[in-house]
């Protein structure tokens, strides 16, 4: 297949991109200014101009991170390229060029807000870009640059940078053949818990249309005095005074070096004594608000949102965990969540203690808030993800983030091997990916609109079939009835 360039002109100047199969992809571009220097830890600056023909066949430089810890590094690959010029996007588009209106997709990765990136080989758009869509990958700042409070600095860094990219795609994606006005944001986990805080920001609206969350909603976040803390911790750790300026003159390995550390002994002993809010939610870097805040009927954006069946799976099984929980340890976790362990008991008999936790976790970070965000803005639909995994002989069931390949319809990249295996269905890939882009061309994926008041359709996505349920595993559902 012989590849051929291609050339649009924006506001900051051109870009060069690459067409092969009918899909150009424009790499790198810069939607605001590096956030280096004078700009570290401040707000996102518009993007400075260029002269000639910039080159937009590769991939930019990603933001700074430290990379997983083990299990994790050896399941969820990492990407990253070094430079500061990390405030960039990726687009793919079948028809570069002003007058094509074609609706936009701008997708938000996740990473526990400490990693990832849209330069994963799993997040090329090309898949949406040949069913018709202009797919935008955004890169933004992540850890401490992007979500650690610090005196001096704006909070949410990370999240303004999304907005940042949304003001861009507003202003410019006309140019690569998208329509400004039907552009949806979706992201998975960090990302999709960064669209549940955009939903309520009032900068971001009027950004975009559409909206799909993918395990992850509104109900995550730390409260200013936790942040505090938590940024007064990582102070401590290097040895220097707890404001931006300070941390902006820390080398950058022994800042990464240190958040890393913070984040393991986080994940030794997430005590609330110590970390607050961040205890429970099991990340250390998160966006800071006063209270939950859940958008109204007002909302003016169609949502699709969900979850997997079995998210925390993917914490318990490869680290070995879900064997080793005790009765003790279960009683005190579902104490602490808030859960009512005697119900999952009835509806769940004969599960270890494990399987007990895993599904009370799963519902109380993923399938609730899902739900509850369902509940709030009328018309919204609800999905649940339901593959099970074979790895792990079997035990990885339909984990967090099982999902992506499917959504992205890339079940053979090796990016998503480790968690999906080999011959992952694509039939299901077709099913899930073909119902995101019908979202973001007309507001429908399918299937009919989330009634609390009805009978709560919700779209199962599963192999050898698809199907709708009416409202699964109600009893569960209701036990967190009035619980946050």
């Amino acid at each position: 297949m012989t590849a051929t360039t291609a050339v649009v002109t924006t506001r900051q100047g051109t870009v060069r991109g690459r067409t092969e199969g009918g899909v150009t992809a424009f790499l790198g571009v810069p939607y605001a200014a590096p956030p280096f220097g004078p700009r570290r830890f401040a707000a996102p600056a518009p993007a400075e101009p260029w002269t000639g023909e910039r080159d937009a066949t590769a991939y930019g430089p990603t933001a700074p991170k430290a990379p997983y810890a083990p299990p994790f590094d050896a399941l969820i690959p990492e990407t990253s390229e070094e430079g500061e010029d990390c405030l960039n996007l990726n687009i793919w588009t079948p028809e570069p060029g002003p007058g094509a209106r074609l609706p936009v997709m701008v997708w938000l990765h996740g990473g526990s807000f400490s990693n990832g990136s849209a330069n994963s080989s799993g997040y090329r758009g090309d898949a949406f870009a040949r069913d018709g869509v202009v797919f935008v990958g955004v890169n933004y700042r992540l850890g401490t640059d992007g979500f650690l409070h610090l005196p001096g600095a704006p909070d949410n860094r990370g999240l303004l940078d999304q907005i940042a990219a949304l003001e861009w795609v507003r202003d410019t994606i006309a140019e690569f053949g998208g329509d400004p006005d039907r552009v949806t944001v979706f992201g998975e986990s960090a990302g999709a818990v960064a669209i549940g805080q955009l939903l309520v920001e009032p900068r971001a609206r009027g950004l975009f249309r559409r909206a799909v969350l993918q395990s992850g909603a509104c109900h995550h976040f730390v409260r200013p005095d936790t942040a505090r803390a938590i940024g007064a911790s990582m102070a401590e750790r290097l040895g220097v005074p707890h404001t931006a300026e300070a941390f902006a003159a820390v080398p950058l390995p022994a800042l990464i070096a240190a958040q890393a550390a913070l984040r393991g002994d986080f994940a030794r002993r997430p005590d609330p004594a110590v970390w607050g809010d961040a205890a429970l939610n099991g990340m250390v870097f998160e966006p800071v608000a006063d209270a939950l805040r859940l958008p109204g009927p007002d909302l003016g954006v169609d949502l699709l949102v969900g979850s997997n069946r079995e998210e925390n799976r993917l914490y318990m099984v490869p680290s070995g965990r879900l064997h080793t929980i005790s009765e003790s340890r279960l009683a005190r976790g579902a104490q602490a969540y808030g859960a009512d362990l005697d119900g999952y008991r009835a509806a769940r008999p004969g599960a270890s203690p494990g399987e007990l936790l895993q599904a009370i976790v799963t519902d109380w970070f993923w399938r609730i808030p899902a739900v509850r965000l369902a509940e709030s803005v009328p018309g919204s639909h609800l999905y649940e993800f339901a593959w099970r995994s074979p790895r792990f002989d079997g035990e990885l069931g339909a984990c967090h983030a099982l999902e992506l390949p499917f959504v992205f319809d890339r079940p053979d990249d090796p990016a998503y091997l480790p968690l999906a295996g080999e011959d992952a269905p694509a039939e299901l890939a077709r099913a899930m990916h073909g119902a995101w882009v019908s979202f973001a061309a007309s507001g429908d994926p399918g299937w009919a609109a989330y009634d609390p008041k009805g009978d709560r359709t919700t779209m199962v996505f599963d192999a050898p079939d698809c199907r709708t349920e009416t409202d699964p595993r109600p009893a569960e559902r209701e036990v967190w009835e009035g619980v946050r």
